[in-house]
């Protein structure tokens, strides 16, 4: 048998769980579950609820959201007992996380939306707390992730919605495993495999998975300790093995000695949620007074802080002054956020002093961030000799080796020489492995001729890199207008941000002015930004692996007086333009004006509202983007800081996303050698980087050969005909668009290096849209299709500047072009609508358009008014059509529309049967019914109401 089927595997997993300790257990429905579940309360708490006593605990379990429900598994609980006492109970015991009880059923079946029936599910003290899917070997895992999502939307909520409290979801096809948190917001990539502390998976679900992360006493410990209630986005997040690996290395080396130790996870691995719940675990220890973190500039605090506090609310003061830590020294806070700027003051000012030694013998723990940017001077040995009880933790993504060490005034010194062994390890190799980060696209552009003799010889960057050269205005220039021409190829049509980083204040500045005289000259459309604060400017060629810290923005003073006059004046003018640009009104006239600046900027490079932002330092370590995919990097970098800020572009957030592209107009071909090599190990580089160009070509190829040998012709598409054979299709055109999505970013793309032409290409993927159409607007179906959970994975395809709007213009050029172009015209048109899938749903309409109402417009500038009438004309008539065919309430109908627009909500059944006029549908017909009405209402908004942006 080539394939495991799902049941056989379901058997297997179920007679495991039952060997490692969970009781099994038949519920096949709700009401077997209520029952369950009261039995295992009473069980566990050694109580007896009367039947109405029973209702108000099932009250409590019936409030709230996921995240509400998730705050309530972990609570206290108290009832009045039908004696009038009062009843203090708990729905999970979570300080002693092994004393709970659990049971493992399967095929639990709830009737929502869709009747769904449930693989396998893992009981604790009778709620469902966590949810497996297994699909057969062969199968994606990503359609078990969509099956899961779709019962989120069906099932889940119905009825007493026990199946909410789910804290941990399971995916698995036999031979590949993954978990991740209750949390619907999240994409397949916030899905993760399970290791064992060397980071080695663990991805049969029978062969290791089960027996290491299922077993009881586990399962119950990353429910209890290791998820995180996210209060700013009301979301559940669950640590990842490294992670937990190094919160546990943590939480043993406080428990049982004093010693110190550090912590290596790799840039974008997720540093800020292991050092909170390290911190919130640590803190609760009897033996340890204060938990310190310890960050080395403001905006760091002040985002450490946030992020803190977003896991849990007020969890941390942010100290914004030093009489405010020394405070927070001297009463209960538990867990300090502080600068080492705040720190060093709070212990060497004689008016700190008496009441800062009140704590020089209490047990505190010191867990620096980014511990190799700051802890290698004088403060750190003040830090060590005024508290006599210390522990010292760092994390950091690039450690302090002897190879790039820097000296200082204590000599060179290593990471481990301050903090002691590496408590735990998680690299970049491995981040680009588990897919926690993206591979590095790194291109070098730019050679320099210099004449000698006669003739005229390339000579590399690195032999010539000097500061006549490198500042020449005819240099920058060329920079500058290879970047205006290539920036939409490498961040797909703006859908992404870049940085630009440079070598000096001065160089930004005459990059800063070429790019806004560009501007002016209608040479582009980007929106730039910049910020910058004085610091000497350093000697590229003397790149130590630093990143320097331009003049802290906490040191406002030395930021805004202490700059030179000049650049002051260029920075308030640049100031200017962004307040022209978002009107805004910063400048460098007061500190909290210009801090106010700094974290406006982080917010809409964020937002995807700054194209290019030129800095020279700032912003290249601890800022933390996932729509940021492209550094353009005219500056010397070299071991951690080159790591550093390489790493602003490579955090994960979707399909489009394939890689961070690194653009560098500087030989630092051997730097980044050198720096990967050290960071991870000797064979890295090509884990790390991406392959050359014509690698993908050549797997391009293959790709396209694959879909040949499925569907030969576009029209052989129209002939599968199994949904098994469409599936095939769908996957192999998927993998061609994954291609294809990666291979446009280089700057040297040209569809002439590919077997399969562009046209040959749009053709595809109409057809492979046809079939997206199909599954998803169908309001036929009477069972689910095997495509409904497959991911077409249409970013790949969205082009941000396709919409109505543009099709308008188009329109207008139709009208005005001669008749000779016209039927070449309305082809390019008819070939959009058909490839673009935010446009599928109005082809029809559009293409009646141009029939019937283009050729009585006289003048083109009329066309958008008419179009609208049109429009309005048409989504009248299907609106009445709809409505007359399901026999519906108008208004009633109307305002569902607007509540499913503007609430975002789908419309439970019972909403949608409410539409009906008249005698309502037998119970046999009321979910054929009422999933045809969902779909047209659905198909109906998408037609005339989204991307409707004229």
């Amino acid at each position: 048998m080539s394939t495991q089927p799902e049941l056989v595997l379901e058997n297997q997993l179920i007679e495991q769980l039952s060997n490692i300790g969970y009781t099994k257990v038949n519920i096949p429905d709700e009401t077997a579950l209520l029952t369950n579940l009261k039995a295992q309360l009473e069980k566990h708490n050694n109580i007896t609820f009367t039947e109405k006593e029973f209702e108000r605990v099932l009250n409590i379990l019936s409030k709230g959201s996921v995240f509400e429900k998730a705050k309530t598994l972990r609570e206290k609980q108290h009832i009045v007992r039908d004696n009038g006492d009062n009843l203090y109970f708990e729905f999970l015991n979570t300080e002693h996380w092994c004393q709970n009880q659990y049971q493992v059923t399967r095929q639990v079946t709830i009737d929502g939306s869709y009747k769904n029936r449930y693989d396998v599910t893992l009981l604790i003290n009778g709620l469902p707390l966590v949810q497996i899917e297994l699909k057969r070997r062969g199968l994606e895992m990503k359609e078990a992730f969509n099956q899961i999502n779709r019962y989120q939307r069906h099932s889940f909520g119905a009825k007493s919605a026990l199946f909410q409290y789910v804290q941990i979801f399971i995916i698995s096809n036999g031979v590949n495993t993954k978990y991740y948190a209750n949390n619907r917001h999240q994409s397949f990539k916030q899905t993760f495999y399970w290791t064992n502390k060397e980071n080695k998976r663990l991805t049969n679900i029978l062969n290791g998975f089960t027996s290491e992360f299922l077993e009881p006493c586990h399962i119950s410990k990353m429910i209890c300790k290791y998820i995180v209630l996210n209060e700013t986005h009301k979301v559940l997040m669950v640590l990842r093995p490294y992670q937990f690996y190094a919160v546990e290395a943590l939480i043993d080396r406080v428990k049982n000695s004093t010693k110190n130790g550090y912590i290596w996870h790799t840039t974008g691995s997720g540093k800020t949620l292991t050092s909170f719940k390290a911190s919130q675990i640590i803190m609760k220890m009897p033996q340890v007074k204060k938990v310190v973190f310890v960050v080395d500039r403001k905006d760091l605090d002040f985002q450490t802080t946030k992020e803190f506090n977003s896991f849990s609310k007020g969890s941390i003061d942010g100290t914004d002054n030093t009489r405010a830590l020394v405070k927070q020294f001297s009463d209960d806070t538990r867990i300090i956020v502080t600068t080492i700027q705040k720190l060093n003051t709070a212990i060497s000012r004689k008016s700190y002093l008496a009441k800062m030694e009140q704590l020089k013998d209490e047990r505190i723990v010191f867990i620096f961030d980014e511990c190799h940017r700051s802890q290698f001077g004088e403060t750190h040995n003040r830090i060590k000799s005024f508290f006599n009880n210390h522990q010292m933790f760092g994390f950091t993504g690039t450690p302090i080796f002897a190879d790039n060490a820097v000296k200082n005034e204590l000599g060179k010194r290593t990471t481990k020489e301050l903090f002691g062994e590496c408590l735990h390890k998680y690299v970049i190799t491995d981040a680009i492995k588990d897919e926690n980060v993206l591979k590095f696209s790194v291109e070098y552009v730019g050679r320099y001729k210099q004449k000698e003799s006669a003739t005229e010889i390339d000579i590399e960057v690195q032999d010539i890199d000097r500061k006549e050269l490198m500042e020449s205005p005819k240099r920058l220039e060329k920079i500058a207008d290879y970047i205006i021409a290539n920036h939409s190829r490498k961040t797909h049509s703006k859908e992404f941000t870049a940085m630009f980083c440079v070598g000096s204040t001065d160089m930004l500045i005459d990059y800063y002015d070429i790019f806004q005289r560009k501007k002016n000259e209608g040479k582009h459309n980007l929106k730039i930004a910049t910020i910058f604060s004085y610091v000497a400017n350093e000697d590229d060629a003397d790149a130590n692996g630093y990143i320097p810290e331009e003049v802290s923005i906490v040191e406002e003073a030395a930021v805004l007086y202490g700059m030179n006059g000049h650049k002051r004046d260029k920075l308030e003018s640049y100031i200017g333009h962004y307040n022209q640009m978002f009107g805004s009104n910063f400048s460098t006239r007061d500190s909290q004006s210009f801090y106010n600046y700094y974290n406006d900027i982080s917010k809409k490079v964020k937002e995807r509202e700054i194209d290019v932002l030129l800095v020279v330092n700032m912003f290249l370590t601890g800022f933390d983007s996932p729509t940021l995919n492209t550094l353009y990097v005219d500056k010397n970098l070299k071991y951690h800081g080159l790591i550093q800020a390489y790493s602003r572009t490579n955090r994960i957030i979707n399909e489009q996303k394939s890689q961070g592209n690194i653009v560098v107009f500087r030989n630092l071909k051997k730097a980044t050698d050198d720096a990967i090599t050290l960071f991870s190990n000797k064979q890295a580089i090509e884990v790390i980087i991406m392959q050359p160009y014509e690698d993908y070509v050549e797997k391009f190829d293959q790709a396209y050969s694959k879909l040949l040998g499925i569907t030969p012709t576009v029209d052989n598409v129209n002939e599968l005909v199994s949904e098994e054979d469409e599936l095939e299709f769908i996957k192999a055109f998927r993998e061609l668009m994954r291609l294809k999505n990666t291979i446009t970013t280089f700057a040297n793309f040209d569809w002439e290096d590919l077997a399969m032409d562009e046209q040959l290409f749009n053709d595809f993927r109409s057809k492979y849209l046809d079939l997206w159409q199909k599954t998803k607007h169908d309001t036929t179906k009477e069972k689910v299709s095997i495509l409904d959970d497959v991911d077409f994975e249409l970013e790949l395809i969205h082009r941000d500047e396709i919409n109505v709007t543009y099709i308008l213009k188009l329109l207008a050029s139709l009208k005005d072009a001669k008749q000779s172009e016209q039927e070449a015209k309305k082809k390019e048109i008819v070939d959009i609508l058909s490839g673009e899938a935010n446009l599928r749903s109005k082809r029809e309409l559009i293409e009646k358009f141009i029939q019937d109402s283009l050729p009585l417009i006289e003048d083109s500038d009329n066309i958008p008014q008419e179009f609208e009438k049109f429009w309005t004309k048409e989504q009248k008539r299907a609106f009445d059509k709809f409505v007359k065919e399901e026999n519906l309430s108008s208004d009633k109908t109307q305002k569902l529309i607007e509540d499913y627009l503007y609430a975002e909500r789908t419309p439970l059944r019972d909403e949608l049967l409410d539409l009906i006029d008249g005698e309502k549908p037998s119970v046999l017909k009321r979910k054929s019914i009422g999933d045809r009405i969902l779909q047209r209402v659905v198909h109906f908004v998408d037609t005339f109401i989204n991307g409707m942006d004229t």
